[in-house]
This record gives C-alpha cells, sequence and structure tokens, in this order.
C-alpha cells in the first residue's frame, strides 16, 4: 500500500509554488489534480503526467458527492502506490477534501504527508491592503450560504473564499444582508496575486452584478463604521462594571436593577402598541443593556457567563422544536404550542410538583392570569364551551353587585376579571394586548375630547354628564373618520 502526499500549488500561477513543492512535483510521474482549472497547472513540471478530478465536478449532484468521491478514488490508489494530490492554494485552506483524506486516512492505514503552499489568503490581504493579525476572519462563501443569520462579526474584517459564481453571490448577499446593510461598501478580488488580478469596489447589493466573478473571486468585507456585536455590547457594560467605570453601575445589583428593567420591558411593548419601529429598536437596545448587565454581574460572582446563558436558550430552542431539529411531524401551530407545553413540563418535572408552578408573580396579572390558565387548560379543567363562560361572567357580576364590604368586592372584582381572561383565551384573544390597545384607544379619544373642548371654550370640570357624552360621541365619530 502506497503513501499520500498532498501538495499546495498557491493562489496563483507556478511562481507562487514553494521550493518543497516544485520539488515533490519534479520528482512525480503522475499527479492528481483536484481541478485542473487553476492557473499553476500550467507551469507544472512538463515531464508530469495530470490527472483532474474535474468530470467529478460535472457529474456530481452535491459537493459533499464530490468530495467523498475523490477521497475514496485517492485511497483506491494506494493500493497501486504513492499518490500525488495537488491542491489549489493551501491544503488546509478551504479543501474539504483534504481533511476528509486525513479522517479516512488513519482508519485506512494510509499515511498523509502535506507540503504546504500559498493560501488565497496572502494575495487577497495584499490586494485589500489589510492586516491578516487585526481580526481577519475567513471563511468559505458555500459554507457561509448554508446560514440563515451567518457567524460573522460585523466589528472585524471579513475574507469569503470561493465565491465561484455569480448564483453563489447572489446566495452570499442574502446571507450578508441579514448582517450589515445593501449600501456597505465591499470588495471582489478577481485572481489574487496573479498577472490578471483584479479588483472591483462596490456596494454589497452589487456583488451578483459583476461579470468577473469566477472559480478564482474572493470578497473582502470591511466593518461596519459602527461597532455592533454582542461582544462588544458586553465588552462595553464590561467597563463600566470594572474598577475604572461608572460608580452608577459599579453600585447595581441583581436586585436593584429589576424595577428598571420591568421599566424597559414595559416600554418595549408600548413601542409595540404604537407601531413605533425606530422606538423598538432603541428600546429593545436598553433591554439589551439590562440583559448584558445581569449576565456581566453573574460572571464577576463565576455564576455563569454569556456563553452559558446563549448555548442554554439554543439548547432549549432546538429541544422544544423536535420538528424543526428532529423526526417529529405537526399539523398547526396549535400543535406546535401544545408540544412545547409538554417538553417543557417534563424539563421541569424534577423541579416542581404543580402545573401552576414557575410562572412568575412579577408578570402583569392578565398575563400571569392567562398563562395559570392556558397550564389547567392541559388537563381539562376549563369550561366545554364557551357559553359556559360567559355564565360565569354574567354570575360574577351579579355577585359584585350583590358584595357589601370592601374586601368582599375586591375578592368579587378579582373573580370576574379572572373569568374575562378565560373568556379571552376562548376567543382567542391576549387579555394583556387587548386592555393595552383599550388604554390606548381611550386615551386618544379622551385627548381629542380635551382638544375638542378648549376650542369651543368648555371647561371639562364644569360639564354635566349628558355635555361630556355627547362630546365623547362627537369625538368617536370623528376619530373613526380618520380611521
Amino acid at each position: 500500500m502506497g503513501n499520500i502526499t498532498v501538495v499546495g500549488l498557491g493562489p496563483g500561477n507556478g511562481r507562487f509554488l514553494t521550493r518543497a513543492a516544485w520539488d515533490i512535483l519534479s520528482q512525480a510521474g503522475e499527479v492528481y489534480l483536484r481541478t485542473a482549472r487553476h492557473p499553476a497547472v500550467a507551469d507544472l513540471p512538463e515531464h508530469v503526467t495530470r490527472q483532474s478530478f474535474d468530470h467529478i465536478y460535472d457529474t456530481a449532484d452535491s459537493f459533499e458527492t464530490v468530495y467523498e468521491t475523490i477521497v475514496a478514488k485517492l485511497l483506491a490508489l494506494t493500493q497501486q502506490g504513492d499518490v500525488v494530490y495537488a491542491v489549489p492554494g493551501h491544503p488546509f485552506v478551504g479543501e474539504s477534501t483534504v481533511t476528509r483524506l486525513m479522517a479516512q486516512a488513519e482508519a485506512a492505514d494510509v499515511s498523509v504527508a502535506v507540503v504546504a503552499g500559498l493560501s488565497f489568503v496572502e494575495p487577497c490581504l495584499a490586494a485589500v491592503q489589510q492586516d491578516g493579525m487585526d481580526g481577519v476572519q475567513i471563511f468559505d462563501a458555500i459554507e457561509l450560504t448554508q446560514y440563515l443569520y451567518p457567524p460573522v462579526n460585523p466589528d472585524f474584517p471579513l475574507l469569503l473564499g470561493q465565491v465561484y459564481s455569480r448564483m453563489l453571490a447572489s446566495e452570499l448577499k442574502m446571507v450578508l444582508t441579514a448582517v450589515y446593510p445593501d449600501e456597505h461598501p465591499v470588495t471582489l478580488i478577481h485572481q489574487a496575486g496573479d498577472d490578471e488580478q483584479d479588483i472591483e469596489q462596490i456596494s454589497l447589493y452589487e456583488i451578483d452584478r459583476s461579470d468577473k466573478v469566477n472559480h478564482l473571486t474572493s470578497l473582502f468585507v470591511p466593518p461596519l463604521p459602527q461597532r455592533s456585536s454582542l461582544a462588544n455590547l458586553a465588552e462595553t457594560v464590561a467597563i463600566l462594571r470594572s474598577p475604572d467605570g461608572c460608580p452608577w453601575d459599579q453600585e447595581q445589583t441583581h436586585q436593584s436593577l429589576r424595577s428598571g428593567f420591568l421599566e424597559e420591558a414595559s416600554e418595549v411593548l408600548a413601542a409595540l402598541d404604537e407601531n413605533d419601529m425606530d422606538g423598538l429598536r432603541e428600546e429593545l437596545g436598553d433591554v439589551f443593556y439590562h440583559l448584558v448587565m445581569q449576565i456581566q454581574m453573574a460572571s464577576e460572582a463565576e455564576e455563569f457567563r454569556l456563553a452559558d446563558v446563549i448555548a442554554g436558550i439554543d439548547a432549549k430552542l432546538k429541544y422544544r422544536h423536535p420538528h424543526v431539529w428532529g423526526d417529529w411531524q405537526v399539523r398547526d401551530s396549535e400543535e406546535v404550542i401544545q408540544n412545547w407545553e409538554m417538553l417543557k413540563a417534563q424539563e421541569k418535572a424534577d423541579r416542581s410538583n404543580s402545573l401552576v408552578d414557575n410562572i412568575p408573580h412579577a408578570l402583569p396579572a392578565l398575563a400571569r392570569s392567562q398563562k395559570l390558565q392556558t397550564r389547567v387548560r392541559q388537563v381539562g379543567f376549563d369550561w366545554p364551551d364557551i357559553d359556559g363562560v360567559y355564565e360565569k361572567v354574567q354570575e360574577e357580576i351579579t355577585e359584585l353587585r350583590e358584595a357589601t364590604s370592601p374586601e368582599h368586592r375586591t375578592e368579587e372584582l378579582g373573580d370576574l376579571l379572572f373569568v374575562v381572561v378565560n373568556l379571552a383565551k376562548w376567543l382567542d384573544i391576549d387579555a394583556e394586548s387587548a386592555l393595552r390597545e383599550a388604554n390606548t384607544k381611550f386615551s386618544r379619544r379622551f385627548q381629542a375630547l380635551e382638544k375638542l373642548a378648549e376650542a369651543r371654550h368648555l371647561t371639562l370640570a364644569e360639564m354635566d354628564l349628558d355635555g361630556l357624552e355627547a362630546l365623547w360621541q362627537e369625538v368617536k365619530v370623528q376619530l373613526a373618520k380618520q380611521g
């Protein structure tokens, strides 16, 4: 059984071949090329017989099939003697066949030697005058297109290799615009380091419009002008908490921030109610600060870290969505919710004996009531139909009317509100949202009433109820016409 030598051909023509690579290629009688579509191939020693795997690319239905077929062929060739396998660039930069070959060769007890070569990275960095030690991220463009949200840090430069076609560039653009704006300036680098090197400085949305894109194209994406990553926010908060940071932030505890967190969450809901996207962006940022601040304090006490929090919620989401990350089948969103609650109950089985445990008391009362009733509904603790709920509402109104003491009235009013929340559930309405919308509608109408009274030189406090009601009805009609 022979051995395999993997040789890196460098990023361009023969001048990028290392002396070690040239010596190996000069001594070889036959060289197997992952692809003959590479500038260095024409500059190989003339006596070398060249065997290309390009035909596999032309017939396979996926890159996975291509890689597995090439590796299997190389290992089979060792039955006949030593094999020299040449790949573009560096064998360990964007060469999936090499990493697979190393793993399978070890299992097959085949020795593999690797001769390094200059990768596409160095000439690309030279083309854009970028220091590679300045946090440059390197990805295979093909791999990155498999994401809906790419795992890139917009605070640091990004270099993508193997942007081999305009179709791939189009897919890549769609992925990257999840992080970068359409107009973000980027650089397409064609045939980096070669005599025919060409550089296009364009906007991100234009990368698939270039007619120069080919198998030797790379993409350089500079960082966003303003730091925007979660890691940077965590660093900012850590600085605020540090001895050289802010006295106020240094004094905070988990408990001292509770009221502020609740206030920020309420402001998020207010922005949602008003459909204020600018406000929502700002308020979500405030909530992010509170989240990261809590995590930073926990990290200082060695309780948990940001990575633990993110890993935990990521694992939980994937566990509770077995119809996405598993083989479960669901008919509709209702079944998704049922599965979610069932899996959640299994998780908490060792922590609680009650179905109504683990519902935070700090939730708004309507929201907590709805969660309580949703839980008990799982075991059939509810009316069989909505008619029973309407009857219960009337019963609670009667009992409230008959209550004589303040304590009794408070109790009966609570019972009435509780049943109304159940009615909302039957009507598939979120009670908390419905009341917020009602509050907003009332505020808008009353403000209009105040303006109407002012325009007519009327003083509300001096008007009788009939006069107020007349203004109120007039305002309702006006607002209805305005939509």
